[in-house]
């Protein structure tokens, strides 16, 4: 179970239990799952689309940002 918490500097987007997220990094969209090894990552503008464990969607448009995952904790703070 991956917990996520999506961040601007004006409010918290989003906060929950996540299946998945894809990105999009500065290189090109990336996903990450359960998991994942730890990163650290510039974010470039785009949507961040979440999957979560009833299988609903929800996105997010951002402006860029930096994504942390470190066990299963992923923090994204967004512009």
């Amino acid at each position: 179970i991956m917990q996520i918490d999506i961040l601007t500097p004006e409010k918290k987007l989003f906060s929950g239990e996540i299946k998945s997220v894809k990105l999009p990094g500065t290189d090109g969209e990336f996903e990450i799952l359960n998991n994942h090894a730890p990163i650290i990552s510039t974010l470039s503008s785009g949507k961040i689309h979440l999957i979560q464990h009833d299988q609903s969607k929800q996105s997010f448009e951002i402006n860029g940002g930096v994504i942390e995952m470190q066990k299963n904790n992923i923090i994204v703070l967004a512009e």
